[in-house]
C-alpha cells in the first residue's frame, strides 16, 4: 500500500497531470488523421520526453498511443478511411452506420468500449503480468504461424458477400506483401527493377489508397449521387453506449480478454486482435446477417479489443523487457534512457515507477472518455461540408500521410496504384478489408513459416508437436473445414429420400 502511494504521489501532480492532458490532445489529433498511425505519434514525442522525469516521459507515451487508436476510428467512421489496420477490421459497419446518419452510433461504442477494454487490460497488467508474459514466452515460430493464419482466416469470415471473394481480396493483400526483399534469400520479387519497391508495399499508403482514395475516384466518377445523408443529433452518446453494454456484456468482456491475450504476445498486436474479436463476435451473434450492414455488436467486441491489446503489450515489456508491439519497442528506449531497465528486477527495486505506470493506464483510458466526447461533437460537423470541398482535402490528407511514412513521393505512388486496385475491387464486389490484412501480415506469415520449416529440417509434423501450436493448428483447421462440412450436410438429401 505503501508503494502504490508513492507512485500516486508521482502522478497526481500539476506538472504531470498537464503533460497526460496535451498528449491526449495531441494523440488525439494525430491519431484522426489518416496515414499518421499511433506508432508515429509516439515516435514524434520520444525527443519531448528527453527533458523530462520518468513519470511524466512514460505519461507522454501512455496517453498518446491511447488516444491514438481510438482516433483511428474517426477518419474510418465519418470518411471510410481507418487510421490504423486494426479500425479496418469494422469500417464497413462503421460506416454504414454513418450513410444512415448515424456516425455517433458507431464513434460513441469505439469510445467508451475502448476506454473499458483500455481498462480491462490495464486490472490484468496490474493483476497477472507475470503469468500472462510466461505464457507469451512460450510462442514460438510455430504458434505465430498458426496464429497469423487464424487471422488471415477470420478476415475471410467476416467479408461481406461469400467467402470466396474473400479469399480474391486476401491472394492479392498477400501477394503485394511478396513484394520486395522481405524473404530468406534477400532477393528481389516482383519488383521490376525500382529500387523503392526493394522495401516492400508499405502497408499505411496502401490502406489509404485502398480506402480512401478508391473513396474520392468513387465520388467523382458518380457524381450527383449522396454518399451520406446528414447526420441525425444522437439522444446522447453514453446513454446509447449504457444500453450497448447491457446488451452486449458478453461481448464486451470477451473482446477485452481476447484483446488481452493478443496483445501479451511478442509482435501480435491490435491488428490481430480486432479482426479475430471481430470475427468471433461475429460467429456467436445471435444475427449474423446484420453484419456489414450498420450492426453496432462487433464494434462493441473490436473496440475493447483494440484498447486492451495495447495494455497487453505492455505486459512482456515490463516484465521481461520484449517488447510486445512496435510502440513498446520504442517505450522501452525511453526506460532505458531515463534509468529504469524493463525486466522482473524493475519490480523490486523501483516498484512504485511500475505502479506511477498502472495509474497512468488508468487514467489515459478515464480522460479518453471526456476528450473522445468533444472529437465527436467536432467530427460530426464533417458531414455538413459539400462533397465538391470535402474530398478534395480528403485527397490532400491522402498524400500528405503517404508522403509522411518515408519523407518520399513514392509513398503518393503506392496511394494512387492501390486507390485504383480498390475501386476496380469494390466494383466488382471485392471486399477491401481481407486485402489489408493479407499486406500487414504477410511478411509475418512468411518469416514464420520459413523459420519453422528450417527448424524442423522441412518437416510439417513439427507444427502440430508443441502443445499450443498443435492447439492453435487443429483450431485453424476446424474453423476452415466446419464451414465445408455444414455445407455438404445441407446439401445431402434428407434420409430416405434418393436423388432424381
Amino acid at each position: 500500500m505503501p508503494t502504490v502511494i508513492d507512485a500516486a504521489q508521482l502522478v497526481f501532480q500539476p506538472y504531470v497531470l498537464l503533460v497526460i492532458f496535451c498528449s491526449a490532445a495531441f494523440g488525439m489529433f494525430v491519431g484522426a488523421i489518416p496515414g499518421l498511425t499511433a506508432t508515429m505519434a509516439t515516435a514524434l514525442l520520444v525527443p519531448v520526453t528527453f527533458f523530462m522525469d520518468p513519470v511524466p516521459a512514460i505519461a507522454t507515451i501512455v496517453t498518446a498511443t491511447a488516444m491514438a487508436i481510438f482516433a483511428g476510428d474517426i477518419p474510418g467512421t465519418m470518411l471510410r478511411m481507418p487510421g490504423t489496420p486494426a479500425s479496418a477490421a469494422y469500417v464497413q459497419d462503421a460506416y454504414a452506420l454513418t450513410k444512415q446518419g448515424r456516425p455517433e452510433a458507431a464513434l460513441g461504442a469505439s469510445l467508451v468500449f475502448s476506454s473499458i477494454g483500455g481498462i480491462f487490460g490495464t486490472l490484468v497488467l496490474i493483476t497477472a503480468s507475470p503469468v500472462l508474459a510466461e505464457i507469451a514466452l512460450k510462442f514460438s515460430s510455430f504458434e505465430y504461424f498458426w496464429l497469423v493464419v487464424l487471422g488471415l482466416s477470420c478476415a475471410v469470415f467476416i467479408s461481406p458477400g461469400s467467402p470466396a471473394r474473400g479469399l480474391v481480396a486476401l491472394f492479392i493483400g498477400l501477394f503485394a506483401a511478396t513484394i520486395g526483399l522481405e524473404n530468406p534469400a534477400g532477393a528481389p520479387r516482383y519488383t521490376m527493377g525500382s529500387v523503392e519497391l526493394m522495401g516492400g508495399v508499405q502497408f499505411i499508403p496502401a490502406m489509404i489508397g485502398l480506402f480512401a482514395v478508391s473513396e474520392v475516384i468513387r465520388t467523382f466518377i458518380k457524381r450527383g449521387a449522396e454518399v451520406r445523408p446528414p447526420a441525425t443529433p444522437g439522444k446522447g452518446i453514453f446513454r446509447q453506449q449504457a444500453k450497448n453494454l447491457v446488451t452486449y456484456p458478453v461481448q464486451a468482456l470477451r473482446g477485452s480478454a481476447m484483446g488481452t491475450a493478443i496483445g501479451a504476445l511478442p509482435g501480435a498486436g491490435a491488428d490481430i486482435a480486432a479482426w479475430i474479436s471481430f470475427a468471433i463476435s461475429k460467429k456467436f451473434s445471435k444475427t449474423p446477417e446484420k453484419f456489414g450492414t450498420g450492426h453496432v455488436e462487433g464494434l462493441v467486441e473490436a473496440g475493447a479489443s483494440n484498447n486492451a491489446a495495447m495494455s497487453g503489450a505492455w505486459i512482456p515489456a515490463l516484465v521481461f523487457g520484449i517488447p510486445g508491439d512496435s510502440i513498446t519497442a520504442i517505450v522501452i528506449g525511453v526506460l532505458y534512457i531515463k534509468g529504469i531497465n524493463p525486466g522482473p528486477m524493475v519490480f523490486i527495486t523501483q516498484p512504485q515507477m511500475i505502479y506511477a505506470v498502472f495509474i497512468v493506464f488508468l487514467l489515459a483510458n478515464l480522460i479518453m472518455l471526456p476528450l473522445g466526447w468533444l472529437a465527436i461533437k467536432g467530427a460530426r460537423q464533417v458531414l455538413s461540408i459539400p462533397q465538391k470541398v470535402l474530398m478534395p482535402v480528403i485527397l490532400m490528407f491522402c498524400m500528405v500521410g503517404s508522403f509522411a511514412i518515408n519523407n518520399s513521393a513514392f509513398g503518393i505512388g503506392i496511394m494512387l496504384v492501390f486507390g485504383v486496385i480498390g475501386f476496380l475491387m469494390e466494383e466488382n464486389d471485392i471486399p477491401i478489408a481481407p486485402a489489408i490484412l493479407g499486406l500487414v501480415l504477410g511478411p509475418m506469415l512468411e518469416q514464420n513459416f520459413v523459420t519453422s520449416m528450417i527448424k524442423s529440417d522441412g518437416s510439417f509434423i513439427a507444427f502440430f508437436e508443441r502443445p499450443i501450436a498443435a492447439g492453435l493448428g487443429l483450431f485453424t483447421i476446424a474453423v476452415w473445414m466446419i464451414p465445408l462440412l455444414l455445407l455438404l450436410m445441407r446439401r445431402r438429401p434428407p434420409a430416405g429420400v434418393s436423388e432424381p
